[in-house]
């Protein structure tokens, strides 16, 4: 059948050839084939493009469908990325794709050298629920933080990566509709330039946090020399009060051992000047005491 510019052969055709077929070799090859053309590359609802077959025709003679997998999903979230209505979107990759990659969880990295394991098959396998609304979807995408984000599938084993052809620092891609250019270099350029970002804005936080700290300590530095120079005139006051307190108990001495030469009204206008000088020293004393408890 015609379906806009392209030759289309419908789902309801190869499905009675899968149930009516004899050999079980090609009923899996068609089932193969209906697969690639209406989940791996969709082109219209319910039909197999024929450019599908000519792909899946060449699987046979060891050609990978890796890189034309990539370049027309790549083609398609360019396309939508753009505003542009397209009809082939690989949804069912893409869904596969988002789930390996969001939100990060503990994985047991050993179970991809087991036979039975199958990453596709623990998706498909994963209850997800479908009454989240686009406006949900929407919030979610938008609160995501980066360490909810496996950047790296985390089936996927360490292997050389292809990202240059010839001079070109890009892979040009060819797909079954068209041709993309592969560009891993470019991508990592962008990580590279947002960690830089992320460097310069934690340097920036860091030299802020020692500029607090120096200003903290110098603050600290003014309170120990306060502290010092309140402790000096503590010492000072105390040693002054001891030495007045000897020259009263002089005093008092003298007086006992010499009672001529002075009348006794002077006697108690000397006493009471030494009274009266002890009581200040004894008032300033205790002004620096609670000066110094203070601090």
């Amino acid at each position: 059948k015609q379906k806009g510019d392209s030759k289309c052969i419908p789902w309801k055709s190869l499905k009675d050839l899968i149930l009516t077929h004899s050999d079980v070799r090609n009923k899996l090859d068609v089932f193969a084939l209906s697969i690639y053309g209406l989940v791996v590359f969709p082109k219209a609802l319910g039909h197999v493009d024929e450019a599908v077959v000519n792909l899946f025709d060449q699987l046979n003679k060891k050609v990978t469908p890796i890189p034309v997998i990539l370049a027309e999903t790549f083609k398609s979230l360019s396309a939508c990325r753009k505003g542009v209505r397209v009809d082939s979107l690989d949804v069912q990759l893409l869904l596969a794709w988002f789930h390996s990659h969001f939100w990060k969880v503990d994985r047991v990295s050993y179970k991809v050298f087991s036979e039975n394991y199958s990453p596709l098959k623990e998706i498909v396998a994963t209850l997800r629920r479908d009454d989240i609304s686009e406006k949900k979807w929407i919030a979610i995408l938008q609160n995501l933080q980066e360490e909810d984000i496996e950047w790296r599938a985390p089936w996927l084993l360490p292997d050389e990566v292809l990202y240059r052809c010839g001079n070109f620092d890009w892979v040009p891609l060819l797909g079954i509709w068209g041709a993309v250019g592969y560009a891993p270099l470019l991508v990592l350029r962008q990580y590279i330039q947002n960690f830089e970002r992320r460097n310069v804005d934690l340097e920036k936080k860091i030299e802020q946090m020692e500029e607090e700290k120096i200003n903290l300590r110098l603050d600290i530095d003014v309170q120990k020399l306060e502290t010092e120079k309140l402790r000096k005139r503590k010492n000072k006051v105390e040693e002054e009060l001891d030495s007045l307190k000897t020259d009263y108990k002089k005093l008092r001495l003298s007086m006992k051992t010499a009672r001529l030469g002075k009348t006794s009204e002077q006697w108690r206008a000397e006493i009471r000047e030494e009274k009266n000088k002890a009581d200040r020293w004894e008032r300033k004393f205790q002004e620096m005491q609670m000066g110094n408890e203070a601090l």
